[in-house]
């Protein structure tokens, strides 16, 4: 039987981060994921400097031979109304594929990987995890995204998700002579209803364009119509994922002897709904209760004091003014575009 200081199961941004922790304070670490990397990853794909900072990434290294698009300016406005441009005249995120990023991460974490094996069993014997009969480990992370099955057999019940439908693709000549959208301006584009928005990114010939919302009632119609009001052409078909909110799900996210991470534990930014931060700051996190012998009652409060107590303020504004107003004569206003929805929702500059 294969034995380790800690099974991680899932081995995205969430897992890896975990993983390199706790490697590099000496503990024997092993990821368990059913997929094989590189592999697809249904997501927008922007990250901000902080992401590269917390993890000691290094930009010119790692783009290389890798996609990284930096973004200087944002469009924000609403779907089918106006738009403005925010400029900031400097990198502030910058565009990535998550094939290249996830497997960058996975196998610079220094943990034995297990590709291809998704968990089948677990339970508990004494102190220590036994996974699919042949994995033992003495604390267990569960960083397997929304469907993680370390949450759905310790977390309990999941809540009500964000859903998101979504095509990346590399666009052909004829498609590239037709896209608006560049690379260093992603486009961000609100429902009328504020309960959800498209998007747009360009990271060179790739085109990623989706739409998600916190009400899945008529999605696919909702991502159809922002589709043809914003690309000229044909595009893929659309792939579908979920995540939670934070502070929008009742799992428990530790226990005796395991801790969920990332989206499993439900950390994705309220308005933004950017997953990739707070996954990596969680990963983090874990790893750092694991190194310094303490409790796992311990990790909820270290990510109650960074991350605070979620607002819902936009869902209920949203549901009180289904004419959109706030839409039509706030979203696209400079200041608000700018202070609000870049700097605060996007960024977290402030």
């Amino acid at each position: 039987m294969h034995s380790c200081d800690v099974l991680i199961v899932g081995g995205g941004p969430a897992g890896s981060s975990c993983a390199w922790r706790l490697r590099r304070a000496g503990l024997q670490v092993t990821i368990l994921d059913r997929a094989r990397f590189p592999r697809d990853k249904i997501c927008g794909g922007w990250i901000t400097p902080e992401v590269l900072s917390r993890l000691e990434v290094d930009e010119a290294a790692y783009r290389a031979s890798r996609v990284m698009q930096p973004i200087t300016a944002f469009r924000v406005g609403v779907i089918g109304g106006r738009s403005v441009r925010v400029e900031y005249g400097r990198p502030v995120s910058y565009g990535i594929r998550r094939r290249e990023f996830d497997e960058f991460l996975l196998r610079r974490s220094g943990a034995c990987v297990v590709e291809g094996a998704a968990l089948e069993s677990l339970e508990r014997s004494g102190q220590d995890w036994i996974a699919n009969g042949s994995i033992r480990a003495r604390m267990l992370i569960g960083a397997g995204g929304h469907f993680c099955p370390v949450a759905k057999k310790l977390g309990g019940n999941a809540g009500e998700a964000v859903v998101a439908q979504e095509s990346e693709f590399e666009m052909t000549a004829p498609q590239i002579a037709q896209c608006e959208v560049r690379g260093d301006t992603p486009e961000l584009y609100f429902s009328r209803d504020l309960l959800g928005y498209g998007w747009c990114f360009r990271k060179g010939d790739v085109l990623n364009v989706g739409l998600g919302r916190a009400d899945r009632h008529r999605l696919g119609e909702h991502v159809r119509e922002f589709v043809a009001w914003k690309v000229p052409f044909a595009i893929p078909d659309p792939r579908g994922h979920a995540y939670f909110l934070y502070g929008s799900s009742p799992r428990r996210i530790s226990g005796d002897g395991w801790m969920l991470v990332g989206d499993a534990a439900g950390l994705a930014y309220p308005f933004s709904g950017e997953g990739i931060l707070p996954a990596i700051e969680s990963g983090l996190m874990a790893a750092e209760v694991i190194a310094n012998g303490g409790s796992t009652a311990e990790y909820p409060r270290r990510l109650a004091a960074r991350f605070g107590k979620a607002s819902t303020w936009l869902r209920r504004i949203g549901a009180a003014l289904p004419r959109g107003l706030i839409a039509d004569h706030v979203i696209a206003t400079k200041w608000f575009a700018g202070s609000v929805v870049i700097d605060r929702w996007f960024l977290h500059s402030r």
